[in-house]
């Protein structure tokens, strides 16, 4: 009995053993496909400046607040709410509005056009200059190309026709706002690529050219055609691309020209900075701001539908134009919820909303109609 026990358990170890390294030798081999995609590591001149950030910290940047993640004990929870959430990819095509090539040559009239990609891409024509936001446009948000988030709809224009940008700007490094692809195919037609301190190792490593390269810490700022000022500011969030945690920095983005203004949210749960961003450098003649891929296991690193209403109040915003929905299937909200809750609180209220088609223009000054889009896809 004994003997036949022992072998029993020495089988079942052997299985187990195998699994474990099947398991192990898979990892490895995943990693080192994504190992491009996971861009570079900070050194020298660049590590230093990161060394020397009050908010840099054993060797990772942490959040001016205490910020709480997913914790283990929540693992469970957010199964479920990912189990139990419906409708998390739309059932029929989202309608886009194509951009024809050298469409981006007229500059707009009034100096304010803003063209929704998808996601968090914008492109911003503000004051004589063209700006490109966090470009993930063709790419999974993913590290690879054959599993993760595929977008819900094409990109409304092709690589080969945006214009030629004075700046492409980054927020941070995430896959759904980062992507090695698009940053390699928008080399030639950028003069520049703004991004959070740290995020210049990663396109280096992609082959941009540092002297194209331009980190900003908060409150730091960098001058792009006609005088328009691009500044990064706080955020409430996180990093990474690989198995680090936060090796590099998150931020909004306020672009500020002689006549208009823009803010940027990037990714963020609620901080107190959107006040002194509203106090320092408002009122914004347009906000865009994220109200997707929020849950109630990670409420301090998104906000919600209601809290990006407070703060586009906070930041002194006039036009308020959402981001970061309707793209991806990243959390456990169906498609739609984020623009049905952020109309909901706007509603009976002064907030000057557009919601537009991707690819379709927007001049924030004309407030043209509401159109519900989305409901004819439900």
């Amino acid at each position: 009995m004994i003997r036949r026990l022992t072998k029993k358990w020495r089988v079942l170890l052997i299985v187990f053993g195998l699994a474990v390294a099947a398991c192990i030798a898979v990892g490895l081999i995943m990693y080192a496909l994504a190992e491009e995609q996971m861009g570079g590591k900070a050194d020298g001149a660049r590590l230093e400046r990161m060394l020397v950030c009050p908010n840099f910290k054993e060797g990772k940047f942490v959040n001016a607040l205490p910020t709480n993640m997913i914790s283990p004990g929540q693992f469970i929870e957010t199964g479920r709410m990912y189990l139990e959430a419906s409708d998390r990819n739309p059932h029929k095509p989202i309608p886009t509005e194509r951009i024809a090539a050298g469409f981006f040559a007229q500059a707009p009239v009034g100096g304010l056009r803003v063209t929704w990609l998808g996601h968090s891409a914008f492109i911003i024509e503000l004051d004589g200059a063209l700006i490109l936001t966090d470009p993930v446009l063709f790419s999974r948000a993913s590290p690879f190309s054959w599993i993760g988030s595929e977008r819900f709809f094409p990109c409304p224009v092709a690589m080969a026709d945006l214009p030629e940008f004075d700046a492409v700007v980054i927020s941070h490094d995430h896959y759904d706002h980062l992507a090695m692809d698009e940053v390699r195919a928008l080399i030639p037609k950028t003069k520049k690529f703004i991004v959070a301190l740290g995020i210049g190792a990663h396109l280096e490593h992609w082959g941009v050219p540092p002297e194209k390269i331009v980190e900003l810490y908060w409150w730091e700022e960098a001058v792009i055609g006609n005088g328009v000022r691009v500044l990064a500011a706080p955020a409430r969030h996180f990093s990474g691309r690989a198995f680090r945690r936060d090796p590099t920095l998150w931020a909004s983005v306020m672009l500020i020209g002689p006549r208009h203004s823009v803010f940027f949210s990037g990714d963020s749960g609620m901080t107190p900075e959107f006040s002194e961003i509203g106090q320092r450098f408002g009122p914004f003649d347009c906000t865009l701001i994220k109200i997707g891929a929020y849950g109630r296991t990670w409420p301090d690193i998104h906000v919600t539908p209601e809290q990006a209403i407070e703060v586009h109040r906070l930041v002194r915003g006039n036009v308020f134009i959402p981001a970061h929905w309707a793209t991806y299937n990243l959390a456990a909200h169906s498609w739609y919820e984020p623009v049905n809750r952020l109309l909901a609180a706007a509603s009976g209220t002064d907030i000057n909303l557009i919601v537009p088609k991707p690819g379709q223009p927007v001049v924030p000054d004309s407030s043209p109609p509401l159109v519900r889009w989305w409901d004819f896809l439900r």
